[in-house]
């Protein structure tokens, strides 16, 4: 397995020999294999364990085991401790959810705070079959059935390729210690029950049904990357996003198409609808009839279908006063003093603070806003244009903030600084702007 684990590292994960990065560590079988694997590279790693004191002394046994080992094999290790019932509770969601959202929140965190660039877990191949046997009995589309992908923003997942049987051959050849979760073995939960009772079925029928899984699983993945060439090429011909924020779909364009149902689907899915008769109908409806979504509104108006957000109140404007060190909302801020530039990443800014004036605003992005680019050369550019040449999803436009000072944009948050407020070699006092 090791050979194996080389020659897939080098090959879809070169990137790791330039970049220091985390292992998720629970302390089960999984992620000590994937310690134990990667203990073979000379690469920059560290460990972080989770305790969600959901099993008591059994939780902290855990935290103990890892916290030996991480002396033993004198590897950095962070933990966290969270009272992940009673958010759960609060938030009024699964404990598995609360505990899922804690998880990836607390490494983006921990990635942010100590800039490191990425974080390993230890999903295999049978997690994989799960997920997907979860997704395909609740109903799902395409990108629910291509699984859980090998690498999503900054975390990846290098033992995607390899079996549960594989990994556990191998802690047994190598001596590999870890701890058994005992609410593995309990069928409570949806993924025990798949686990523990349909998986041995399918693979009694067919002994090298996760082999066969894995093909059809990068045959959809192929299908689904078919679906978003079409989709982006038929949005251009059809879509049209306006200045002031809305987007029109032509209806003669798109009732020429044999699936625009389809389309529709794919477009708007990210908008949070779900009445999704209401918007098939609506293309043959009268004018004015329109489906809501959360936060969305898509309106019939004669030859178009017209999509845009619900209007926004103006409590959505909040200032940002010189002594606030954090903020946490609309956005969580962290805003300090730095006496230079460290790690540049989309997550943060570094501005010259002689160029700012307080109160900042933190607001939604409006029609006819725009701002001069960091490293354009001072050229203005309307953001909306610079989010279309940019490729940015509609989602992702519709949820844009800017952070302004005296009207003028400072930073497209999460996207781009303004060249106006960068630092340059006269800056004597430099202020860092950085999103959590």
């Amino acid at each position: 397995m090791l050979k194996k684990f080389t020659e897939h590292i080098e090959k879809q994960f070169p990137f790791l020999k330039h970049n220091r990065f985390y292992i998720a560590v629970s302390g089960g079988i999984d992620s000590m294999v994937l310690v134990h694997l990667f203990q073979h590279f000379d690469l920059e790693f560290g460990l972080l364990h989770c305790n969600f004191k959901l099993r008591g002394d059994e939780s902290d046994a855990d935290m103990r085991f890892i916290h030996d080992y991480a002396e033993e094999n004198r590897l950095h290790l962070r933990i966290g401790f969270f009272e992940t019932e009673q958010i759960a509770k609060e938030t009024k969601t699964s404990i598995q959810v609360t505990a899922r959202n804690l998880r990836y929140d607390w490494f983006n965190e921990q990635m942010d705070e100590n800039n490191v660039d990425f974080v390993a877990t230890a999903h295999h191949a049978d997690d994989n079959l799960e997920t997907f046997l979860i997704n395909l009995s609740r109903g799902t589309g395409l990108d629910g059935l291509t699984g859980i992908p090998a690498i999503n923003d900054r975390i990846f997942r290098p033992l995607l390729p390899f079996s549960r049987d594989e990994i556990e051959q191998y802690a047994t050849k190598n001596n590999i210690k870890w701890r058994e979760d005992s609410s593995n073995e309990s069928d409570k939960y949806v993924r025990n029950k798949i686990r523990h009772h349909i998986i041995p079925l399918l693979k009694e029928l067919n002994p090298s049904f996760l082999d066969s899984f894995q093909k059809t699983q990068a045959y959809l993945t192929d299908a689904q990357s078919l679906v978003k060439d079409a989709e982006y090429v038929v949005f251009q011909e059809v879509v049209t996003e306006k200045e002031d924020g809305t987007v029109h779909f032509n209806l003669d364009k798109l009732l020429q198409l044999p699936n625009y149902k389809g389309y529709l689907y794919q477009w708007l899915k990210q908008f949070g609808f779900t009445a999704w008769n209401d918007i098939y109908d609506l293309v043959h409806t009268q004018s004015g009839k329109q489906v809501i979504s959360g936060d969305f509104v898509l309106l019939k108006d004669r030859d178009f279908l017209i999509l845009y957000r619900k209007e926004i109140p103006k409590t959505n404007s909040f200032l940002i006063n010189r002594e606030n060190n954090q903020v946490n909302i609309p956005l969580k801020l962290s805003i300090c003093n730095v006496s230079d530039i460290s790690v540049l990443n989309r997550n943060c800014i570094f501005v010259d603070e002689d160029q700012l004036q307080f109160p900042l605003t933190l607001r939604r992005c409006m029609v006819g806003d725009y701002f001069y680019p960091f490293g354009m050369n001072g050229k203005k550019k309307l953001i909306s244009k610079y989010l279309k040449d940019e490729k940015i999803s509609l989602k992702d436009k519709a949820d844009i903030w800017v952070l302004s000072s005296e009207n003028k944009i400072v930073w497209l948050v999460n996207h781009r600084l303004d060249e106006r407020f960068k630092v340059m070699e006269s800056t004597k006092s430099i202020i860092k702007i950085t999103i959590e």
